[in-house]
C-alpha cells in the first residue's frame, strides 16, 4: 500500500484541528460569562479529541487515495461525439 504521506499528513492535521475546534465549541456553554469558562478543561478535552482524531486517521482518510492509480473517468461514448 503506497500512500502520499504529505497529503495524508495534511488531511489528518486538518481533520484533527477541526475536531479540536468542534470539541472546544461544544465545551463552552451558551450564555456562560467569559470568566465562568474553564479554559484548562476546554483545552484538555479538545487536546484529547485532537489526538484521537489523528490516531483514527491512521486507519485511513477517505480524502486521500491509498496510492492506487485511479483511472480517469471518461465520458460515455455518446458524449464524445458531441
Amino acid at each position: 500500500m503506497n500512500r502520499d504521506w504529505k497529503a495524508w499528513a495534511l488531511a489528518a492535521l486538518i481533520r484533527a484541528v477541526k475536531t479540536f475546534a468542534q470539541t472546544a465549541v461544544s465545551m463552552i456553554a451558551v450564555g456562560a460569562a467569559f470568566s465562568e469558562i474553564d479554559f484548562v478543561r476546554v483545552a484538555s478535552c479538545s487536546g484529547v479529541a485532537f489526538l484521537l482524531s489523528w490516531l483514527t486517521s491512521l486507519a485511513g482518510i477517505p480524502e486521500v487515495p491509498d496510492g492506487e492509480k485511479q483511472e480517469e473517468k471518461k465520458p460515455p461514448a455518446d458524449e464524445e461525439t458531441k
